[in-house]
């Protein structure tokens, strides 16, 4: 059985690369960190008492989540935790230090991207030998880091701090599509934070920049489409068959062709397109998958609307049927200046930190937004830290690490703001 106990967090980080898991897979990581910090006394909300599993996204197949509770326990999970998830990952431990007050929440996601990793025998897991175990899937976006902060700020606030108050740490699963947001941020968890904090390695910013708040993301929501019609000989009888490939194609110039909005940024991306099928006949079968981005979420819900309406259309034209499914959705939130200015503050009094920016807007999406909206309409304050990391390549690449002395970075900033938001 694998175990975190004594390991340094690189040596956790390294772990948790070899083995990665997609969203609504991570049984191996959840069952870990809820192990070690179930014996440092944190208590435990696992699986269904972590997330609303009725609003979860994008969500696999039952033989897919399966196969991966039993790809866990051969990596070595403890099978005491994989069965107290069920079906379900996902984790917020929880402890009290002193009085209890306040209340913050530190959010970390644990998921990894389904891409493989390079082979380039100067890729650095390659050349150390972490390298992905599960072919198809690798940490490219830097979330065996994220996760590794939060258990070292679980040891941390164990061990060596003066943080009095109660944390609660957020081990989020599938953020990746913005899948696993929503269904933590409906729960009670979330119900008495006063101060919560997400966190990102990276994105484009070196080891030693902090940027205290990162914000106004734009929304997004990410759409499975199927076109169902009637297969045909293409050439002895066209006219019998319903082409759903040529209503998939309708689809996407129209889909491109969408207004831009007076109001604010709009995007639309179709990212794949499948019909498989032979050269003489009619298809009967394609499916695509879209993604729609908007400045403010009624702009991110009027590409999506948008988009539904032309893919019916689509679908009417060519006399085929239709499916859609949503896999992803995401919505913005803006960083409370008091949360920000203290996360500033801690950063400067790192002594590894070497530039502080205090707000940046992202151009990207996260899903840290609903447990940050949440916690704000619930009268608390929230930010989403970016913990700069020297990194070869770009987010979602194959070649994609991080520099683990960022790591502990991470674990010196939130520790430090926790502590000087609990001595105000």
């Amino acid at each position: 059985m694998a175990t975190i106990d004594g390991r340094s967090l690189s040596e956790l980080r390294r772990d948790l690369h070899q083995y990665p898991e997609a969203g609504w897979r991570e049984f191996r990581t959840t069952a870990l960190v809820a192990e070690a910090l179930e014996e440092r006394g944190y208590e435990l909300s696992i699986g269904s008492d972590a997330v609303d599993p009725e609003e979860r996204l994008g969500v696999p197949e039952a033989d897919e989540i399966q196969r991966a509770r039993e790809r866990a326990i051969d990596a070595g999970a403890p099978e005491e935790y994989v069965e107290r998830m069920g079906t379900v990952t996902g984790l917020v431990a929880e402890k009290t230090f002193g009085d209890g007050e306040p209340v913050v929440g530190v959010r970390v996601d644990m998921d990894a991207l389904e891409i493989t990793e390079s082979g380039d025998a100067d890729h650095r897991p390659q050349r150390d030998g972490f390298a992905s175990r599960h072919p198809g899937e690798m940490h490219a976006c830097g979330h065996d880091g994220h996760t590794s902060i939060g258990v070292g700020v679980a040891r941390r606030l164990d061990s060596d701090s003066d943080f009095t108050g109660t944390v609660k740490l957020f081990f989020q699963p599938a953020e990746e599509g913005g899948r696993g947001g929503l269904s933590m941020s409906e729960t009670d968890h979330l119900a008495d934070i006063d101060h919560i904090l997400g966190i990102h390695l990276g994105l484009g910013n070196g080891t030693g920049k902090i940027i205290a708040g990162y914000d106004q993301p734009l929304p997004n929501a990410k759409l499975d489409v199927e076109f169902r019609g009637a297969s045909a000989h293409a050439g002895q009888a066209p006219n019998e068959g319903r082409n759903a490939l040529q209503a998939a194609t309708a689809a996407i110039q129209n889909l491109y062709a969408i207004p831009r909005h007076e109001e604010g940024a709009t995007r639309i991306n179709v990212g794949s397109v499948e019909s498989p099928n032979v050269h003489n006949v009619i298809s009967d079968l394609a499916r695509m998958r879209l993604e729609v981005r908007g400045g403010a979420p009624e702009l991110s819900e009027y590409m999506l609307d948008s988009a539904e309406r032309i893919v019916e259309h689509a679908a009417g034209m060519h006399d085929v049927e239709y499916e859609t499914s949503l896999y992803g959705k995401t919505t913005t939130f803006e960083a409370d200046e008091g949360i920000v200015s203290t996360v500033a503050e801690a950063a400067r009094s790192v002594g590894s930190v070497t530039d502080v920016v205090e707000r940046e807007p992202m151009t990207a999406s996260e899903d840290v937004s609903y447990l940050i909206r949440r916690v704000q309409e619930e009268g608390g304050e929230g930010t989403f830290v970016c913990i700069g990391t020297d990194h070869p390549s770009g987010h979602h690449t194959p070649r994609f690490d991080i520099d683990e002395e960022s790591i502990e970075i991470g674990v010196d900033v939130v520790v430090g703001t926790l502590e000087a938001i609990a001595s105000d």
